[in-house]
């Protein structure tokens, strides 16, 4: 079996929510890597984690008191 070498990134937007994106490629315009890089599931892993309020940060701010 074939193992995929791919390389991948946690991005984050201005929102905080997450993604990953491929290493090797550029990162999107209105996002930025969080210094997590590896395999996907470990990227994925990671976001799980660290993903833990799925609202949008404008509606959390929105809510907040």
């Amino acid at each position: 079996m074939q193992q995929n070498s791919q390389q991948w990134l946690v991005v984050v937007n201005d929102e905080e929510q997450y993604s990953v994106w491929a290493a090797d490629r550029s990162i999107p315009q209105g996002w930025r890597a969080v210094g997590v890089n590896g395999p996907k599931e470990n990227c994925l892993d990671y976001i799980e984690r660290a993903w833990t309020d799925m609202r949008p940060l404008s509606l959390r701010s929105a809510t907040t008191v």
